[in-house]
């Protein structure tokens, strides 16, 4: 009998505790709204989404907001209100519906354009995440048809689009080196006349399906142009210091053809400027761009330096400084970007580092063929642990950087020369392995950046040696040679480290004119 009664005591108190804990499926399922690509016919494509309420309360009104993949456009929509912004298109209901009773659905569509539309980037309901949106519960296919076609030192690429695919995942060599949204890739800063193997996978909201079949493509024989990815020499321009010359006289008396413009600064928060200070437009340096430019030149801007508020620190996310970097590539349509990164703010910042190189990574996947290059400083046998670090992680986050420059000088040393070349064997080997590449391909990825005349720690560095350097470069077809600076490539002997003259005696734009011949 106590047997009994306790059983249904425990009976009568498990009710009423599974009548507090049990919460009807309905109401579990919350709110979600779910794609659906209706039909796709090659020049178009029709959507659906359908907003579920699965409360167990009206909702008075919603809003999904889809992001497309980049090139793809909506012509028009019914059943809805929509906004557009960029690729983000709001949806929110027409000012004719009612509220959303519970376990109620609604739908709304639109046609875009071009056809084979591989689905959502990403889907927003309320503000949250939308419950089946973009890819769904199941990763995509392996991409077909992938082809590619080379320059001499790029490679571009294209595939078929795979159903439900949000972006696609790039390999070099078994390497990540892009995350394109679109059906095409191009990887630049390639040596040239040599073969790589490419593969290419999708991914969604459920992860990274399989990867395509491998191909293989020869880059094209190198030459000594200018093209993108090409050999390069662009001495340092500084229009805010040390007497700037005309940049046109410079290049009618040396033959020269680029220049790296210093420095893009930080002109509070997350904002480009010259020295910080001044504009893009309307400034000097704005003014000796279009001159370079109207003499057959071009420039690369160098986004850093050692002294002043660096953008890198002030822009809190990779994609605030992606954008700062891309305000500069828009005002000037810039083939190349130089990120000096040498002040410890940056340099000896594992998270400023990491920024940048994410930062870079947007870069490139948002302008295709453009040169991404990074400047630090080394030590007289190659990257110091922090350059080492940067290396490293510009694989690990696939940042596809094109050119490594080294900065070497101010060592206090006798024979700048050899330190120069052992500071770029040390990186050559660095570079090979962490990259997996040959001497060639390591080479052809990397740069010297020198002092000339006298450096801040009274180094020499004289034209016969600058000459030299500039034959071993050459020699080793590394892809880019630079030095502090034009302004300074002017001689007065005696003269010690200043802003206007070299420190030694010289002609005027000698430096300039040996590294035209690189």
């Amino acid at each position: 009998m106590k047997r009994k009664y306790l059983s249904t005591a425990i009976a009568a108190i498990a009710a009423v505790v599974m009548s507090v804990l049990v919460i009807p499926a309905a109401q579990a399922a919350g709110v979600n709204a779910a794609f659906t690509k209706v039909s796709d016919w090659g020049s178009g494509f029709e959507g659906k989404v359908t907003v579920t309420n699965g409360t167990t309360s009206s909702i008075s009104t919603w809003s999904v907001a889809l992001d497309f993949p980049s090139g793809y456009t909506i012509s028009s929509s019914w059943d809805a209100t929509r906004t557009s912004s960029g690729q983000t298109h709001t949806f929110t209901p027409p000012s004719w519906a009612g509220p959303l009773a519970p376990g109620a659905s609604v739908t709304f569509g639109f046609n875009g354009s071009p056809g084979n539309f591989p689905g959502i980037a990403a889907c927003r309901l309320n503000g949250g995440s939308c419950s089946g949106g973009g890819g769904g519960g199941t990763v995509p296919g392996a991409p077909g048809g992938l082809s590619g076609t080379s320059t001499s030192s790029s490679v571009s690429l294209s595939w078929s689009a795979v159903s439900g695919a949000t972006s696609y995942n790039v390999y070099r060599n078994g390497t990540k080196v892009g995350s394109p949204t679109g059906m095409s890739y191009t990887d630049s800063g390639l040596s040239a006349s040599t073969s790589y193997s490419y593969q290419v996978s999708a991914s969604n909201s459920a992860g990274e399906g399989a990867k395509s079949g491998s191909i293989s493509v020869t880059t094209q024989a190198g030459g000594g142009g200018g093209g993108t990815g090409s050999r390069k020499a662009a001495p340092y321009l500084y229009m805010g210091w040390g007497n700037p010359p005309s940049p046109a006289t410079v290049m009618n008396a040396t033959g020269v053809k680029w220049f790296t413009m210093a420095f893009i600064l930080s002109s509070g928060g997350c904002n480009p400027a010259w020295d910080g200070s001044r504009p893009l437009q309307g400034s000097a340096d704005a003014t000796a761009i279009s001159a370079i430019r109207a003499a057959g030149g071009d420039i690369v801007p160098s986004i850093g330096g050692w002294s002043g508020n660096k953008l890198g620190p002030n822009c809190s996310t990779p994609e605030a400084l992606a954008g700062a970097y891309q305000t500069v590539i828009n005002a000037y349509n810039l083939k190349a970007i130089d990120i000096d990164i040498e002040n410890s703010d940056e340099f000896e910042s594992e998270v400023v580092q990491d920024r940048i190189l994410n930062a870079l990574k947007i870069v490139k996947q948002n302008n295709p063929g453009i040169q991404t290059i990074l400047t630090f400083g080394t030590s007289t046998t190659g990257p110091n642990y922090w350059g080492s670090r940067l290396i490293e992680r510009s694989a690990a986050l696939g940042a596809n950087i094109d050119i490594f420059t080294l900065m070497p000088f101010d060592f206090g040393s006798a024979n700048i020369y050899n330190d120069t070349v052992g500071a770029s064997e040390g990186l050559k080997n660095k570079l090979k392995a962490t990259f997996g590449w040959t001497d060639a391909q390591a080479y052809a990825h990397q740069g010297i950046s020198g002092m000339n005349g006298l450096s801040d720690q009274q180094e020499l560095t004289t034209t016969a040696t600058w000459q030299n350097i500039t034959n071993w470069a050459k020699s080793k077809s590394l892809g880019r040679l630079a030095f502090w600076s034009v302004n300074r490539d002017r001689g007065c002997a005696g003269g010690g480290v200043v802003s206007n003259c070299s420190g030694i005696a010289q002609p005027d734009w000698e430096f300039t004119r040996i590294a035209a011949g690189f």
